[in-house]
């Protein structure tokens, strides 16, 4: 027979092997026995009877963790035993050392600890489903809450998870029990709590993510359904563009705090938990910054809507100013929040502003267009050169006045389309909404007309038009004969109206004198065209 050295005899060796073989494959076929046996007894339980689906799936798991534990020992076995033939040395002998240098009471403990063990894993298993209904049940009742359905995807995304994060927090925790009931090495056990307090850190940090996702979504759905213009909720609409930015900011602020509990577990590292509150910190004064601006809105806009008393002047002048305000204000909000988000990282603004200032001159060198604008903006605002819905004409283009910012002008031409001026372009102004402007009217009449008749129907063209139009302050002034045409007499009308009503009352005002003229039949010239055909075999007359 093949003799292997260092291995006395090749036949008890093999014997060896599968004797510890069909040991693993007793205690395997034995705990799987006794598990159905107590999950037998614990169905007998009145009270279980309506879970007998549940047991049931608990026996399978319990059945097919012993079938892949049983294989896995039995390879390790396989692997153990090859390995001490590969060393030359006698499994037999290796083997019979190793159970001789074992406590006589080592055996009593691992069949009460695998037996605990497997208890364990029993109650482990009934206390997550228990927890699975009690959850569920709790999620309808929350759902059904006020009768709001705006927030019952995150209500169920929130259940979800907290069911997801309590059972595996239940199957560490017999891990880390079977741990030390099996008597294993107290380093791996503290290594297992280390693992569980960072598993619990974070998820449990990502479900008050999704909790405030749904605290959120209920208040606001809560808000829009009690507010009304007689309540405090009145400028909540208003407000409301802060939620998402708001749900954000709680969510970053979650993140940093769940990333300092998380390193403060890593000794390595745990002195990079203290940028934890500064992150905070700098988050809170970002996101009150943008609160203050969106108050300071409102406050502004209830300021421009307080107009009863006001004359045109004054309330073009809050058109212009309301812009402005806001501006300023925003900008004066945020760069205080960046000073103070600097003092909260422990900078010191300083030399910040120091090297800004000087970066400033130098910038300034090269931004003398910008600083021009800017200038001639200030100068417009407070000379008031023109106000917001004034129509003004530039040599760069003419128009109603819809905004006055510091650098520029926008225009709205009689085409809706928007100019964007440069206010240190901007020169030449024509305001034609300063008291009042005067509407124009030119009208051609033919040379055999009595102007003396004509006059007088315009006249009473102009009566009429301010008998019927308020934007009218005065009677139309028939000039008289502007200008002799080639085939008319042009008459020139001038009529006062309010400040940018002139095209319009232009307009209406030639309709009425077109339909006049058309009564009193007096000709309007215009150019006449004639066409004359001549035949193809016209011939030419001798000359």
């Amino acid at each position: 027979m093949m003799q292997i050295e260092g291995v006395e005899s090749l036949p008890r060796a093999l014997v060896l092997l599968g004797s510890e073989l069909a040991v693993v494959i007793i205690i395997c076929v034995v705990l799987n026995l006794i598990a159905r046996l107590v999950l037998g007894r614990i169905g007998l339980i009145p009270r279980m009877h309506d879970h007998q689906e549940r047991l049931a799936g608990i026996r399978r798991q319990i059945r097919l963790v012993l079938v892949f534990t049983c294989i896995a020992l039995c390879l390790g076995v396989v692997l153990l035993n090859g390995y001490l033939i590969y060393r030359q040395t006698d499994p037999y002998v290796q083997t019979t050392e190793w159970i001789d240098a074992i406590p006589s009471d080592f055996w009593l403990k691992l069949a009460l600890g695998i037996a605990k063990v497997i208890g364990l894993v029993i109650v482990g298993r009934i206390l997550i489903s228990l927890l699975q209904r009690l959850l569920n049940g709790m999620m309808q009742k929350a759902k059904a809450f006020e009768g709001i359905r705006a927030n019952d995807e995150s209500i169920e995304v929130f259940f979800t998870s907290l069911t997801s994060i309590l059972s595996n927090s239940i199957k560490f925790l017999v891990l880390i029990g079977a741990a030390s009931l099996l008597s294993m090495p107290e380093n791996l056990v503290s290594y297992l709590l280390t693992a569980l307090y960072i598993y619990l850190f974070i998820a449990i940090g990502l479900l008050v993510v999704k909790a405030v996702a749904a605290i959120v979504d209920s208040l606001d759905a809560l808000s829009k359904k009690y507010s009304s213009p007689d309540n405090w909720l009145r400028h909540y609409e208003k407000l409301s563009i802060l939620i998402p930015l708001f749900r954000r900011c709680l969510e970053y602020v979650i993140y940093v705090a769940v990333a300092s509990l998380v390193v403060l577990q890593l000794s390595f590292i745990q002195h990079l938990a203290a940028f934890g509150p500064r992150l905070t910190k700098v988050i809170g004064i970002f996101f009150i910054s943008r609160v203050i601006v969106e108050v300071g809105y409102i406050v502004i806009d209830r300021f421009q809507q307080e107009q009863e008393h006001l004359t045109e002047k004054e309330r073009k002048q809050r058109l212009t100013l309301v812009p402005l305000m806001k501006s300023v204000m925003k900008y004066v909000v945020f760069f205080t929040a960046f000073l103070m988000a600097l003092n909260a990282l422990n900078l010191n603004p300083a030399p910040l502003l120091a090297g800004a200032g000087i970066m400033g001159i130098v910038i300034g060198l090269g931004a003398q267009p910008l600083i021009n604008d800017l200038v001639s903006g200030l100068f417009i605002l407070f000379e008031s050169l023109y106000l917001v819905g004034d129509y003004i004409e530039t040599g760069e283009g003419r128009g109603v006045v819809e905004s006055i910012d510091i650098r520029t002008t926008r225009l709205r031409d009689p085409g809706g389309q928007q100019h964007i001026l440069r206010n240190g372009q901007i020169d030449n102004v024509i305001n034609f909404s300063k008291r009042y402007t005067y509407a124009e009217v030119e009208v051609g009449v033919a040379y055999d007309t009595d102007l003396d008749h004509a006059y007088a129907v315009l006249q009473e063209c102009g009566r009429q038009i301010r008998e019927n139009n308020s934007n009218v302050l005065d009677d139309m002034q028939v000039q008289g004969l502007q200008n002799f045409g080639e085939s008319e007499l042009l008459l020139r009308t001038v009529t006062r109206v309010k400040p940018g009503c002139h095209q319009q009352v232009s307009r209406d005002l030639r309709k009425l004198i077109k339909e006049a003229f058309d009564r009193e039949d007096i000709e309007i010239p215009f150019a006449r065209r004639v066409l004359i055909f001549k035949p193809q075999d016209e011939k030419k007359l001798p000359s």
